[in-house]
């Protein structure tokens, strides 16, 4: 799909420097309002009570089963986001939400020194999607919820939410969990876009008339010429994306 120049969106209008600079002060105000009430929460969301969560869950790794307490490596907390998987589905019919949040996820030092573990559970058999993760160039730990441990760690919920989890000794505790919007932290594409004069451009966003405006909000917005967005500079790259299912043939760059 070809975007317009900007030059064919409308504009803001234009003020000197004096005016531009008196508007965003009056707009930090709210800001710093804004993240005050962000913290206020994280204030409320550290009170939280916990669940316990059996230690001995299984998960499936690389090097075949795991409990979810090893997971850990050590550490005294657990950050996982669930990923949504189509089994048996090629590379370009995965999900586009959990691909866009978990492309973001890369640097986990930050979280190790505050003795936080991360991983990705995944909704699919370990060698299938152990394949996609390998297609995307993901390095974080990865690991597979087989279906007797669904029920455990799902919990009437889906697949699709962000959870952390508390170890105390030999014991684990689900501390808090969230879904829908509340997974776009893991992704700073969207924060950056809010940050530009046409934001995300999509259809839901209160923006000024002749703003661009033109992706959805039921996954449109995460894909590209038929696929995840994130997979085209692996298609490029040369990388495979065959996952060994049968539907599964080697998808040649295309344009877009």
């Amino acid at each position: 799909m070809t975007e317009k120049p900007a030059a064919e969106h409308a504009l803001p209008p234009i003020a000197d420097r004096q005016t531009w600079q008196a508007r965003i002060d009056e707009l930090r105000v709210k800001e710093k309002a804004h993240t005050r009430a962000g913290d206020a929460l994280a204030a409320e969301r550290r009170r939280l009570p916990m669940v316990e969560v059996d230690p001995q869950t299984p998960l499936i790794g690389a090097d075949g089963p795991v409990p979810l307490i090893d997971v850990f490596d050590g550490r005294s907390q657990l950050i996982a986001y669930f990923q949504m998987w189509h089994t048996g589905r090629p590379a370009a019919e995965q999900c586009e939400g959990c691909t866009f949040s978990t492309a973001h996820i890369n640097e986990l030092s930050y979280l190790h020194s505050r003795d936080v573990s991360y991983a990705t559970f995944c909704q699919g058999p370990y060698e299938e999607s152990s394949r996609y993760r390998d297609f995307m160039g993901w390095t974080l730990p990865w690991y597979s919820v087989p279906q007797e441990a669904v029920d455990r760690l799902v919990a009437n919920r889906h697949f699709g939410i962000l959870v952390s989890y508390l170890r105390d000794g030999a014991k684990v505790y689900e501390t808090y969990w969230t879904t829908g919007r509340g997974n776009e932290l893991m992704a700073p594409s969207y924060g950056l876009l809010d940050l530009t004069v046409y934001g995300r451009q999509e259809f839901w966003e209160d923006s000024p008339q002749g703003w661009p405006q033109r992706w959805g909000s039921r996954g449109g917005q995460m894909r590209l010429n038929g696929r995840p967005t994130a997979q085209w500079s692996r298609i490029e790259a040369g990388r495979n994306d065959d996952l060994g299912t049968s539907s599964d043939e080697r998808h040649q760059p295309r344009r877009h």
